[in-house]
């Protein structure tokens, strides 16, 4: 192991002394920073309603988000340069120098965390009086797979979509998973929650939205079947697809394109191809629609 990974040398016992003044000067505790060894260290399970995010992209854009409250981080001193911090004790959080056997029992045997972890306060879902000027907005219809809904969540962010809605109930909760997939786009796409989504559909289409269902066997192409200025897609879960009172209450279905033999997509790649359909239109102006 080299020596940028083992938490054992001179500067390490310098940045403990550079964090305990800076509590002290904040008037809190001085905490000094632990070299965490396997041994010893925690479950992957965060208490008190913490989330634990790991990964350099996911990491980073916690920091940059404002709205993120972080409670401590797990880096080694490799991690810590990549992530540009030369001063650990500057950061308003206790930061631990850490081994990386220290960071798989923090963040999981299975979690790809790249020699750095956060222990966080989970972000607020917003409701849809967020949404103010929006016009393209996901709406997931009980997706409950977190890789799925962290792939969504990156393509969502990489077509400009303005926000994803999803249920208070059978969504995943935030975590580390969901956000290693993201890479990032958790803390960049507005996030909303509703409990009756054929409720929230109707606000959406009061609101000028053409709400469109994504179904393989609906009548109409996705290219054909957008008209509108503002845009709610809608995707169902694996399997299952769209439920009835989805399909009921959504003022369009349509389907994807797919002229293979394979005529359905995973829900995530769905999405993306979704989007770039829907940006392509928004970008160009509505235009016809077909009827029936």
């Amino acid at each position: 192991m080299s020596r940028d990974q083992d938490g054992g040398s001179p500067k390490d016992s310098h940045y403990a002394r550079l964090r305990r003044a800076h509590r002290a000067a904040k008037g809190g505790p001085p905490q000094p920073v632990r070299k965490r060894r396997a041994g010893g260290a925690q479950a992957a399970e965060a208490g008190d309603g913490l989330v634990r995010l790991y990964g350099l992209h996911t990491v980073r854009a916690a920091l940059d988000n404002p709205a993120r409250v972080v409670r401590r981080m797990l880096v080694t001193r490799n991690a810590a340069r990549r992530l540009g911090i030369d001063d650990p004790a500057a950061l308003a959080f206790p930061v631990e120098l850490a081994e990386p056997r220290a960071l798989d029992a923090f963040a999981g045997a299975e979690a790809v965390h790249q020699g750095v972890a956060i222990e966080a306060e989970p972000l607020r879902p917003a409701t849809l009086d967020a949404l103010g000027a929006a016009r393209l907005v996901l709406v997931l219809d009980q997706v409950t797979d977190p890789h799925n809904v962290g792939a969504i969540m990156r393509s969502a962010v990489a077509f400009g979509a303005d926000a994803l809605v999803t249920t208070a109930r059978h969504s995943p909760a935030e975590s580390g998973v969901l956000a290693k997939a993201a890479s990032g786009a958790l803390e960049a796409i507005g996030h909303l929650e509703v409990r009756n989504l054929a409720e929230a559909l109707e606000r959406l289409a009061a609101a000028g939205f053409q709400t469109v269902g994504l179904d393989s066997d609906a009548p109409h192409d996705l290219e054909d079947a957008l008209d509108g200025a503002r845009v709610a897609l809608v995707l169902g879960a694996e399997g299952k697809g769209l439920r009835h009172k989805t399909r009921e209450t959504v003022a369009t279905l349509a389907r994807l394109a797919l002229p293979g033999r394979i005529r359905s997509l995973n829900v995530s790649n769905a999405a993306a191809v979704a989007l770039h359909v829907a940006r392509r239109h928004l970008d160009r102006g509505p235009g016809p629609a077909p009827k029936g």
